[in-house]
């Protein structure tokens, strides 16, 4: 049995936010926050870990941008207009339908779609693992505050490299060869 924190590779689901074209482009710190789930991506397709992206108001703010929908083989792709995704019809209902009672979150707005996001999934019984390092906003001092407010709601703040280490559980197997160049 693992602590509760641990986030485990057989009860996981990766939900990335909004990374969309008209998003990425004005982020703080957007290259490195790609970066970081660029590298969640590639992890949970070595794992079998599944994969949802939303995608908020696709027609205003343009699709996922090419650099994380390309590194999925097969995204789940969930539009929404309201910022939490928990309130789109279906949303939660869909989510619990992997049977992945822990998610890791990651994404933009830190402070707008994904704190209402996870909130709303905390409050709906998950574990909400948020990688910190693969989150962002337009301001800094807004995403800070929403990590500080998540950490206080319950969540897991953690990084890209603890959840991918984390998932792995153990060196010396292929899944691991494979996963290591990915956080090199």
């Amino acid at each position: 049995m693992r602590h509760e924190w641990i986030a485990t590779r057989e009860n996981c689901l990766l939900l990335i936010i909004d990374i969309q074209q008209a998003m990425a482009k004005v982020m703080a710190r957007g290259d490195e926050v790609v970066g970081c789930v660029n590298q969640l991506c590639h992890a949970a397709e070595v794992l079998d870990i599944p994969i949802v992206l939303t995608e908020q108001y696709k027609k205003g703010l343009g699709p996922t941008i090419p650099e994380v929908i390309g590194a999925i083989y097969s995204p789940a792709v969930f539009e929404k207009e309201h910022f939490s995704a928990c309130l789109e019809p279906d949303f939660t209902d869909s989510i619990r339908a992997y049977n992945r009672p822990e998610i890791v979150l990651a994404g933009m707005e830190t402070h707008v779609c994904v704190l209402q996001t996870a909130l709303d999934l905390l409050h709906a019984g998950f574990q909400v693992h948020l990688a910190a390092d693969a989150v962002c906003s337009r301001v800094d001092a807004n995403r800070d505050i929403a990590v500080d407010q998540l950490r206080q709601a319950g969540a897991v703040v953690t990084s890209t490299e603890i959840v991918i280490f984390e998932w792995a559980r153990r060196a010396n197997t292929d899944a691991f060869r494979r996963i290591l160049p990915i956080v090199k």
